[in-house]
């Protein structure tokens, strides 16, 4: 006999409740989106856009789902179908049939940072595939129909003629935004923009290493963890990194303001941090042989952010963008 969905939802809730009774009230990223009735991808989009709210994971452990939380999605008019539609993504293809433009138009407009992909996959050669959000794509097309046909304007045309590719930095930007905004603690906030600088740049920026490491400790990851291939992480911790000089140095700025609201609130731990000081490893030096002197040792802003007389000496080869990308 066929199981109906009542009685498929009743043994979940069941097993939610058991879960939940262990756990202090609270249930597994995988148990809730089963219950949600969300694909894995779907449900860590739904996280990260604030839409299912997570607990604060343990040590060492994943963020976790109330169970009061997942009552109040279910009980939400619509249900389950109003949760995926918020969370639903289309590609160039999907996206242009949306507006109903040409997939060409579509990604011009991407490339010009009208439209901010969401996220991205990558296909079978190992290029990045953008997604939107669908609801985001028709809200541009209600605020801006003007770009949908006809000549496109100058500055867009400007843009495009000048090889500028925004989806990259305003997905960046976005992802940035989102992370700060799910977390008061300083350290955690410091560390995801620091995510957005590749280790050299960070080395100029924070050069106690005891930090670094605390950052990269405390650093935010998916709810389901870092992503399974290697291919994937490579290319997520390469969309992270800025690559144009002005994100750069918008980057290190707001790194050195977050960092200085961090160490006001507490020290980064290290070993025998109760009987300091302690000795500090070396640091890797981070400029090129002969590289000349700070213009001001003095720990001001420019010092700080590591600018060098030499400016030169520091380009941002090996955080670039995945070589390939799906228009």
């Amino acid at each position: 006999m066929a199981v109906t969905e009542a009685a498929r939802t009743e043994v979940l809730c069941v097993q939610a409740a058991a879960a939940a009774d262990a756990s202090g009230g609270t249930v597994a990223a995988g148990r809730a989106a089963q219950e949600l009735g969300l694909k894995r991808g779907e449900f860590e989009l739904a996280v990260h856009l604030g839409f299912v709210r997570t607990t604060a994971e343990l040590a060492g452990g994943r963020p976790r789902v109330g169970c009061g939380e997942i009552d109040r999605l279910r009980s939400e008019d619509g249900f389950p179908d109003a949760v995926r539609a918020r969370v639903r993504t289309v590609g160039t293809a999907e996206g242009a049939h949306l507006l109903g433009i040409s997939p060409v138009r579509f990604t011009r407009l991407a490339r010009a940072g009208c439209i901010t992909p969401v996220t991205f996959y990558l296909n079978r050669y190992r290029a990045v595939v953008w997604l939107y959000l669908a609801r985001e794509v028709l809200d541009f097309a209600a605020r801006a129909p003007q770009l949908l046909a006809g000549n496109s304007p100058v500055w867009m045309r400007a843009r495009l003629d000048a090889g500028t590719d925004w989806r990259a930095r305003n997905w960046r930007a976005q992802r940035i935004e989102r992370l700060l905004s799910r977390t008061e603690d300083p350290w955690r906030r410091a560390a995801v923009l620091a995510g957005a600088l590749d280790p050299v740049q960070l080395a100029e920026v924070v050069d106690d290493p005891y930090e670094r490491a605390h950052l990269a400790k405390v650093r935010p990851e998916p709810v389901f963890g870092p992503p399974g291939s290697v291919a994937a992480r490579e290319a997520m911790a390469q969309l992270m990194q800025a690559d144009d000089p002005d994100e750069i140095l918008w980057r290190r700025i707001t790194l050195i303001m977050e960092l200085d609201g961090a160490r006001a609130s507490r020290q980064a731990p290290r070993p025998g941090d109760d009987h300091r000081p302690v000795p500090v490893p070396v640091p890797v030096s981070v400029s090129d042989p002969g590289t000349e002197p700070l213009l001001d040792p003095a720990p001001g802003l420019l010092a700080r952010l590591g600018l060098r007389r030499r400016v030169t000496g520091h380009g941002t080869a090996g955080n670039g963008l995945p070589t390939k990308t799906v228009e």
